[in-house]
């Protein structure tokens, strides 16, 4: 059985195509810098690979691409989209209504939409990626895997927002968390690894959107993003955490509509807002180049991370391990050195030197002394997409 992954990020689209149930990988690549004149296409299979720098204006562009390349007489993997048995697409926002990976129907697609303005970087794509491969491939079965179900576990304490119950209780306003699959493939594979029973985890998402969840025996317990994927952690462009009541100042005392402020938080704030850059490889340069904003930018990002890293560490009463993964948690060893410093209180000690690694599997970075064990895993959501599709399936 062939299972083709998509994975629709905010500025990125990442497939894989599997053999199933031997999860063998028949090719694979990414699609990086949406939006871009200088955005990339990446394909990789067992005979060939392709980089190259295009201009890909959005999402079904890319998408469109993707295929053609699958196709293609030269170095495609397969000759009719009749080969493809179904598709996995990545949902970032699943609302209440989606706890577990579903077959898409026109209501899962309406419900989808219905969610936009929740998820509005992500709950698009993902849709879009959806009706791109429905006209691809329109014999193959289309598979939902929700970003917010691995947060089902999330204990109400940590859940419900302080406001009147009936907004919960009739509307579902509640924090619902992102980046599960990310989470869930991450943390199980740090807990094969350590062996430990009883574990507590706190998982690093770190890539144009930023996550962190703190997980106790396997199950989330708590996660930086909420009832939207806006809060928590600085993002590409997203600002995370921000006093709410300076919304309401930009609205009533500096004449901006609620429209403008919205996207301003979610499309011009977090590392573009405050150095000009949302690509953290550019920051990181600039940075190094001596730009002050730059630096102030890298340092507020890891400042950030660091308070959640006491906070859950206090709410788990205790911590195994960090684990950091995504683009940036995997390459950038800037930003885990900057987080990771000035934590011996907590028993986090960084060993420098591994940490400068380009780490392609599961790799340690801590010292030898260090009571918190400090873990790049990288996570692959294609495969734990790949897997749940094919678990519905069968």
């Amino acid at each position: 059985m062939k299972i083709l992954v998509i994975n629709s990020g905010s500025s990125t689209i990442k497939y894989q195509l599997f053999s199933m149930p031997e999860v063998a990988v028949i090719c694979s690549g990414l699609v990086e810098r949406i939006g871009f004149k200088d955005a990339e296409i990446h394909f990789k299979s067992v005979l060939n690979r392709i980089d190259e720098i295009v201009q890909i204006d959005n999402h079904r562009v890319g998408l469109e691409k993707i295929v053609h390349l699958l196709l293609d007489k030269k170095v495609g993997v397969i000759k009719s989209t009749s080969e493809i048995d179904a598709i996995g697409h990545r949902v970032v926002h699943g609302g209440s209504t989606f706890s577990k990976t579903t077959f898409i129907n026109q209501k899962v697609k309406d419900k989808i939409k219905e969610l936009f303005s929740l998820a509005p970087q992500h709950n698009p794509p993902n849709l879009e990626g959806i009706i791109v491969a429905e006209i691809f491939f329109p014999k193959a079965k289309q598979i939902a895997v929700f970003d917010t179900a691995f947060h089902q576990s999330i204990p109400i304490e940590a859940f419900k927002y302080s406001i009147p119950n009936k907004f919960l209780d009739e509307n579902n306003i509640r924090k619902y968390g992102f980046h599960g699959t990310s989470h869930k493939y991450v943390s199980e594979k740090a807990i094969a690894y350590l062996g430990i029973e009883n574990s507590k985890l706190i998982t690093i998402h770190l890539g144009n959107g930023c996550s962190m969840t703190a997980i106790k025996n396997g199950k989330s317990i708590d996660t930086t993003l909420g009832f939207g994927p806006v809060t928590g952690l600085i993002m590409g462009s997203r600002s995370g955490d921000i006093d709410h009541s300076i919304i309401f100042h930009l609205v009533h005392n500096l004449g901006y509509k609620l429209d403008e402020v919205n996207s301003m938080l979610q499309k011009e704030s977090g590392m573009l807002g405050l150095t000009g850059y949302s690509d953290l490889r550019d920051i990181e340069a600039e940075a190094k180049n001596g730009n002050t904003n730059c630096q102030l930018a890298l340092d507020m990002n890891a400042y950030r991370i660091k308070k959640y890293i006491g906070s859950y560490a206090a709410v788990m009463n205790g911590l195994d391990a960090i684990i950091f993964t995504a683009g940036i948690g995997e390459n950038s060893d800037v930003i885990r050195k900057l987080v990771c410093s000035n934590m011996e209180y907590l028993g986090v000690e960084l060993d420098e030197v591994k940490n400068k690694v380009r780490a392609k599997k599961l790799t340690e970075i801590h010292t030898k002394n260090s009571k918190i064990k400090i873990l790049i895993v990288p996570t692959n959501e294609e495969v734990e997409i790949a897997k749940q599709s094919f678990k519905l399936l069968n």
